[in-house]
């Protein structure tokens, strides 16, 4: 009798247990919240990963600017519609407007 008190006992607890991993594993901070953090960093790595290249083509263009003169020139005049003294411009019409 005392037995099979015994292994009722460790079957309960044993089930307990078992109900108890199923609720965790699957409840809101369970297994779906951690794929869901993994594919929040994921997004973060790739995220960051593309804003360094932003920032070494920057860095870049901007070696280039301070190096050329002619390179700056050019940027300013493109940017402002600015011409130094001298300069010739040729205004043309827009071909999209009729």
């Amino acid at each position: 009798m005392k037995v099979q008190l015994a292994r009722l006992a460790y079957v309960v607890a044993f089930l307990l247990v078992a109900t108890y991993a199923v609720m965790t594993l699957t409840g809101p901070k369970g297994l779906a919240a951690l794929f869901e953090k993994e594919r929040q960093i994921q997004a973060t790595d790739k995220r960051n990963a593309d804003l360094r290249k932003d920032i070494d083509r920057a860095r870049e263009r901007i070696q280039r600017l301070g190096a050329d003169q002619t390179e700056q020139d050019r940027v300013v005049k493109e940017r402002l519609n600015l011409v130094h003294p001298g300069d010739k411009v040729f205004m043309l019409p827009d071909s999209g407007k009729k």
